[in-house]
């Protein structure tokens, strides 16, 4: 079968400071649904590889990110909760990419389930997410199944399929996708990692911006 794996859109920033914006767990901003927009769109025009399935995390990031590909693909979305985020339950929600310690020290510290203020067990996190990918592979023989998820679940997956120490190694892009295959026997062959075509052709000059419906 085939695996797309999707980062979601651009979420709300959430502060400590009282202004929650969704509380720990917050929705996309305008940008955030805009890239998710394109994003359906683009993978509904792509024929043959297109989904068959959509599976999504049960945080809101996601959801809404997987709102859009129902939309444009005319399927059912299914939620399963082993694909949330490390940060789940975490007093308030941090991007990565505008954490301004040093990059080393934060990628270490999450390695040993500590993200900030929030602590989760590492073991735990991989054991659920390999468990969640291996169902849906054993469960879409032949099918192509887009999954909406995070940052450190991508990396989390793709460090088993490739092998490597466990450790955040690719910043995925907001609506970024990977392609894999992958056989129930275990077998996975990475295709591409961190694509955004979708994105890419919404800044040229010579295509024009995709509306929302």
């Amino acid at each position: 079968m085939d695996l797309i794996l999707v980062r979601h859109g651009r979420p709300e920033t959430v502060r400590s400071d009282g202004d929650l914006r969704g509380g720990a767990d917050p929705g996309l901003t305008e940008e955030g649904h805009r890239q998710a927009d394109l994003l359906g769109r683009y993978l509904a025009r792509d024929g043959a590889a297109a989904p068959d399935v959509v599976v999504t995390s049960p945080m809101r990031r996601a959801r809404e990110t997987a709102r859009a590909l129902e939309t444009h693909l005319h399927l059912p979305v299914r939620v399963d909760p082993r694909l949330a985020e490390f940060d789940i339950g975490a007093p308030a929600y941090v991007p990565a990419e505008s954490v301004t310690l040093d990059r080393e020290v934060l990628w270490r510290a999450l390695e040993t389930g500590e993200w900030g203020a929030h602590t989760f067990d590492p073991d735990a996190f991989e054991a659920r997410v390999a468990e969640a990918f291996t169902e849906i592979i054993a469960a879409n023989a032949g099918a192509t199944v887009a999954v909406v998820c995070h940052n450190g679940v991508i990396n989390s997956f793709l460090s088993v399929v490739l092998g490597r120490p466990r450790g955040m190694f690719v910043q995925p892009d907001y609506t970024s996708f990977s392609r894999l295959v992958a056989a129930r026997s275990g077998r996975r062959q990475l295709r591409s990692i961190n694509e955004t075509p979708h994105l890419q052709l919404a800044r040229s000059p010579a295509e024009p911006r995709a509306r929302p419906a």
